[in-house]
């Protein structure tokens, strides 16, 4: 595969599951601000904008500002609208290796996207946000259900599965680091999904050391850290079995897989307790896991490698 479409493909995968990924946690916490009439609202949109890696001063920060830099902002890959944007621009690159359906899916999706704005800002933002959670489920059960399970689908789950890495841990790090103006952990499982899903699992009240466990180390729940880094972990080993020559027989293990494996690692074998006595670090090491595999994909599958030239030694 050309590594320009494959390129295409895994920051498709990435593009909308941050879209997804943000549409949630907007809708948590526009939701929080008027559930709840004694929270600073200041001090949780700069906690907000801080973890989407979008600082400002608390002072400047609101509601407005929170909905214009992470949804609205069609020049920023981290909106929601810039992110569905770009992960149109790059299917129209990879027309060629995927299913009409998802190009029409995401293609619907981006001419869709002013009056879903036009909407939100007349009725409140919560249609938008149920909008791109309903088209991103769409694409990639589209991708599911249409597409061959070759080197196309592996770099398009690639992209969602690190993506969703980064961005779980995120919203983790906003009930640990927030302080005060931290969300509740229900509100926490509710952004990711996963509200449903753990009380099946454990049958009572919610519990802040279950509710971290359940989101970094459950198996079953597709949204977990565990699973996500399994998934991506699993896609690495098929792109190499694929694309090196006795792969499978000698071990060769590229810098992406060992990256990533090291991460699955360190939350399949270190105990619960000690995971969670660790949890800021251990946070702050997945989001920099995230970032340093997804450099060492680029690296290894789409940078074009000048080729080698010999040059020879110089008589004496």
């Amino acid at each position: 595969m050309l590594s320009r479409i494959a390129e295409s493909l895994f920051w498709i995968g990435r593009y909308v599951e941050r879209a997804d990924d943000t549409a949630r946690i907007l809708d948590v916490h526009t939701q929080r601000l008027v559930e709840d009439p004694w929270i600073d609202e200041r001090r949780a949109c700069a906690n907000l904008l801080a973890l989407m890696g979008e600082p400002v001063p608390e002072s400047e920060a609101d509601t407005e500002r929170v909905l214009a830099t992470l949804a609205f902002d069609r020049a920023s890959p981290s909106s929601i609208v810039g992110a569905l944007s770009a992960a149109r621009e790059n299917a129209r690159g990879a027309r060629e290796v995927l299913s009409a359906e998802i190009w029409e899916s995401l293609n619907v999706t981006h001419n869709a996207l002013p009056q879903q704005r036009t909407m939100a800002r007349r009725y409140g933002p919560h249609s938008l946000f149920r909008f791109v959670r309903e088209r991103s489920a769409m694409v990639f059960g589209l991708a599911d259900a249409t597409m061959s399970r070759d080197e196309s689908w592996l770099f398009l789950i690639l992209g969602r599965s690190l993506e969703r890495v980064d961005m779980t841990s995120r919203i983790i790090s906003t009930r640990i680091l927030a302080g005060d103006a931290a969300p509740s952990w229900t509100l926490v499982l509710r952004s990711t999904g996963a509200y449903e899903p753990y009380l099946r699992t454990y049958r009572g009240m919610v519990n802040s050391s279950r509710a971290a466990e359940f989101l970094l180390l459950d198996r079953l729940f597709p949204r977990s850290v565990f699973a996500a880094l399994e998934q991506a972990e699993s896609c690495l080993a098929e792109l190499e079995r694929s694309t090196v020559r006795d792969a499978a027989r000698i071990g060769v293990a590229g810098e992406a897989h060992r990256i990533v494996g090291r991460a699955r690692t360190m939350l399949e074998f270190m105990s619960p307790p000690e995971l969670l006595a660790q949890l800021p670090s251990r946070l702050e090491e997945l989001q920099r896991t995230c970032s340093a595999a997804s450099a060492a994909v680029t690296h290894r599958f789409f940078t074009e490698q000048a080729p080698q030239v010999w040059v020879p030694e110089e008589a004496g």
